[in-house]
Formats: C-alpha cells, sequence, structure tokens
C-alpha cells in the first residue's frame, strides 16, 4: 500500500527537513505487520515527493490478527484486502515514520512547523466504506480538495458497479503536522476498520491527532466512533472529552507545557495535564501530591468560593458545555438548585452521561436542569436565579454579540451574583507551545489583558446597577498576572475593588 506527499513550496526540499528524512537516501522502518520504506520519486528545488510504501507480512499479520481478534473467521486471515489497500496498517507506519513531523518539530527549520505549505497527497487505493462521498466529507471541513474516484469492482464490467476503494487525491495549503495528523485518523476512519486492539490509550491518541480540528469537524461522532471501532464507552468518553470547551487545551499547543500553576511538579497546560501524566480526574501516578493542581480544577474552585461567599443557593451555569463545573455545583449541599445552560443540544448530552442523570438517585435528580437556550437572546426562565456562572464563555463570543450578552444576563435574567472566568491574554506568554499573538483555543475570538478585562467589568457593572471585585485564578506571575481572571458582579452601588 502506498501514499505519496508532495509539496512547491520553494525550495521544496525543505520538506525532509521537516519529515526528518534525508531525500538523498531510502529508509527502511520496520513495522508490527512488515517493513515501511521511505523514499523520494522526486526532490528538486521546485517539487519535491515522498513516498511512504508499506510491504505487508503476510505471516505477521495473521499473528496479529490472531493476537487482537481483529480479523474474525479463520479464512478471512489469508483472503483479504490488507496487504494492498490503504487502512490502519498504513496509518501505523505513518505514525511512527513521521513522529517528529507530526507533533510539529524540527529542528532544522522550525520557522516552517507553523507555516501553511502547498501540498498534494496521493492514495491510489483507500479502503473507503461510504464511497468517494464519505472521502469528500471527512477532507473538505479541513480545508483540502478533494478528488476521490470510485475503483469500479471490474473495468471489464462496468455493470458491476464501484467497489467500496477509491484513488484520493487532496490539494490545499496546510501546516504539515496537521495534513499527517489528518491522514493518520482518516485511513481506519474511512476503512471503518482497524488490525489491532482497541484500549483506553486510543482515545488519547484521537485526541492527540485531532487537536485543533476533530472538535468542531461536522462529522466528529462519526469520526469517533469509527476510529474506536464502534466501542460505546470508549466513544463516549471521546466525545465527552471533545465537548468540554471550558477546559479544552490551548489550540497551538501539542503536548506543549505552561509553567507549573499551583505546587511544584511536572509544568501543567491549559487543561490540567502535565508532562508526566497527572490529569483533572485525578489518575496520577507515584508524586501525586507534588504534582500542580490543574488550572481548571482552580478556576472551579475559585467559582465555587465566590458563589459560597454570596450565599447563593439556586445557581445557573450559562454556557456549561459538557458540564465540567456541574458535578462541583451538585456536590456542595449549600446549592440547592442548578441549572446547565448550553446552546449545543449535543454538549447537553454528553452533560447528562457525565453526570450519569439515568442513574442519580431521586433526590438528588431533583436537584439539577438542562435546558438549551442562547445566551445572547432572553429567556424567561433563567430569571430568578441566586447566581449565574459563565466560565471561559465571553471569550468564545464575537465582540459584536457582547452587548446582547450583556442584555440577557445582566439586564433580562438579573441574578443576585455573577461570576465570570476568562483567560489572562498576558498571560499567554508563558506558555512555551503558543505561537506569538495565538489563542489558546481555537474557537477563541478575542483574550483580554487585565486592562481590557477590567474596563468591560466596571462598563457592565455601571449599567446594570452591579458592584465588581476583580481576582486573579492561578499562580500570580509579577510581570504578566495571573492565567486566569474572574469577576465577581454584585448587585448593589457600581464599584469595581480589584
Amino acid at each position: 500500500m502506498l501514499v505519496t506527499l508532495s509539496t512547491t513550496h520553494v525550495p521544496a526540499t525543505d520538506l525532509g527537513f521537516l519529515l526528518h528524512k534525508n531525500p538523498a537516501r531510502a529508509q527502511r522502518i520496520d513495522v508490527s505487520t512488515g517493513t515501511a520504506h521511505v523514499f523520494y520519486p522526486e526532490a528538486d528545488e521546485h517539487r519535491c515527493t515522498v513516498a511512504l510504501l508499506l510491504e505487508v507480512d503476510p505471516v505477521g499479520l495473521v499473528r496479529t490478527a490472531r493476537a487482537g481478534g481483529a480479523e474474525g473467521a479463520a479464512l478471512a486471515q489469508y483472503v483479504n484486502d490488507r496487504p494492498y489497500a490503504a487502512s490502519s496498517l498504513l496509518a501505523v507506519a505513518l505514525g511512527k515514520a513521521f513522529a517528529s513531523a507530526r507533533r510539529g518539530v524540527s529542528r532544522e527549520r522550525p520557522e516552517l512547523v507553523d507555516v501553511a505549505l502547498p501540498l498534494e497527497v496521493h492514495v491510489p487505493a483507500l479502503s473507503c466504506r461510504g464511497g468517494a462521498e464519505m472521502a469528500s466529507r471527512f477532507f473538505a471541513p479541513l480545508g483540502w480538495r478533494v478528488e476521490a474516484t470510485a475503483v469500479p469492482l471490474d473495468a471489464t464490467y462496468p455493470e458491476w458497479g464501484d467497489s467500496r476503494y477509491v484513488d484520493l487525491r487532496l490539494t490545499g495549503e496546510l501546516r504539515l503536522a496537521d495534513a499527517l495528523n489528518h491522514l493518520y485518523v482518516a485511513l481506519p476512519v474511512l476503512d471503518d476498520a482497524k488490525h489491532h486492539w482497541i484500549g483506553t490509550d486510543e482515545v488519547d491518541k484521537l485526541l492527540r491527532a485531532g487537536s485543533g480540528w476533530l472538535a468542531a469537524h461536522p462529522d466528529r461522532d462519526l469520526i469517533t466512533r469509527r476510529y474506536l471501532k464502534h466501542r460505546a464507552a470508549l466513544t463516549g468518553r471521546a466525545l465527552e472529552r471533545l465537548a468540554e470547551v471550558d477546559d479544552a487545551e490551548p489550540d497551538t499547543l501539542d503536548d506543549a507545557t505552561a509553567p507549573p500553576v499551583g505546587a511544584a511538579g511536572g509544568p501543567a497546560t491549559e487543561d490540567g495535564a502535565t508532562e508526566d501524566g497527572a490529569t483533572e480526574d485525578g489518575a496520577t501516578g507515584d508524586g501525586a501530591a507534588d504534582r500542580p493542581v490543574p488550572l481548571a480544577l482552580q478556576r472551579h474552585a475559585a467559582v465555587l468560593a465566590a458563589l459560597r461567599s454570596a450565599g447563593a443557593s439556586r445557581v445557573v451555569d450559562l454556557g456549561c458545555g459538557a458540564g465540567a463545573l456541574l458535578p462541583a455545583l451538585l456536590a456542595d449541599p449549600a446549592v440547592t438548585e442548578v441549572l446547565g445552560v448550553d446552546v449545543s443540544a449535543r454538549a447537553l448530552e454528553v452533560a447528562a452521561r457525565r453526570l450519569r442523570l439515568d442513574r442519580m438517585p431521586e433526590r438528588q435528580r431533583a436537584r439539577i436542569r438542562l435546558l438549551q437556550s442562547g445566551l445572547t437572546y432572553t429567556d424567561a426562565r433563567l430569571r430568578g436565579y441566586d447566581a449565574a456562572v459563565l466560565v471561559e464563555v465571553v471569550e468564545h463570543l464575537d465582540p459584536d454579540r457582547l452587548p446582547a450578552l450583556e442584555h440577557a444576563v445582566f439586564g433580562a435574567a438579573a441574578p443576585g451574583t455573577v461570576v465570570v472566568t476568562t483567560p489572562n491574554a498576558e498571560y499567554n506568554v508563558r506558555f512555551e507551545g503558543l505561537a506569538a499573538g495565538a489563542f489558546r483555543h481555537r474557537d477563541h475570538r478575542f483574550e483580554w489583558t487585565r486592562a481590557e478585562f477590567a474596563a468591560w467589568t466596571a462598563t457592565v457593572g455601571e449599567r446594570h446597577g452591579y458592584a465588581v471585585r476583580l481576582l486573579g485564578v492561578g499562580d500570580e506571575d509579577p510581570d504578566v498576572g495571573p492565567p486566569t481572571q474572574l469577576a465577581v458582579f454584585t448587585r448593589g452601588a457600581a464599584e469595581v475593588v480589584s
């Protein structure tokens, strides 16, 4: 099976530096089911093409199938299309051959890592359940121009129709790392099969490869189900993590780390994951007590503290997403009623699964409701609550929609207390993998400095009769402040207290 990738970037031979593969010599890479060969059919200043050719070892393929039980019947282990059609076998070879390039690492050409290059991809024989239309559905939303030609079952007998194989050609201007990760995910997804056993680590592989594009893909659910071989538990876990926009990692960070937050230990990323494996759910290895408290948890703790200080018992979580904060609200005995609100029905479904609403005790279930509603429109159902929280929400709105949000929340719903958190744009320089001027998440429309946030909160407070108290969340950097900004609006005389 074969895939080629070409560029007309000048000098085109820079492709070799980005891929960590010298165009002047062929390389051989051993994989579990055979041998992968990397070579360059053409390499000059104006055009360079790299080819990845996978030679499958039939005996090794059967051995792998028996170990994982992937191929089913005994005959199917010997009579199949695996040596010939691009599938998960090729994805594994691609992942191993171009591991550094997929991570966006290049010592020799670091300035090109984040540059969109003119790229062409050709997969002559791709196993694609759903045919050419499915290939377009996957790649077109990612910025590729797609030419997918169905391969007939038999050219001599066209009346037999098309096979499930396509000749795929992609063209576009993309980062090389993105292009490779698109292929890495697409090959098993379009084939709708994997040759190896699927475990929990496959969720992490998918989320790493899908960083920055999968969460917003219109066929996100389908891609996730196919990649994880329709395993319901793994699919649910992956979709839950994809839907958590509050705690999503910075879009431009790929296993990159930020300075420590809250304690000594491995540096923490924006979503709370650390270099040495600590995560927001507390699944840590040895030395967990010395590791930093994830920033997401620090935000939640700060919000809960503000609600307790306000004496709020009936709370609405506006833009709750997949419900990251809802369990903490329910765990607080002082909170007697919780309303989770989001515009996305899909996110609310994930929140319901996360909370296990169908198995929640009746008394606990009576304390919480989930409601689909837009935050820039007035909704009478949001009135009468003691407090409203917007955790990492406002930056996802276009600036010209902020007045509508302001009217809907502070004017129409008018809770006694409003708690707002948002990134501190000044702190972004402390995220080592975040490019200058980039936002922490691909869906952010803006990120405020401390002065900008203070000006917005003061204006809103004065206009609607709220006093405003400004706080920071996370370790305070002497030069750029805390990673997260927090404002507590309390209905009363308008003033700002820092």
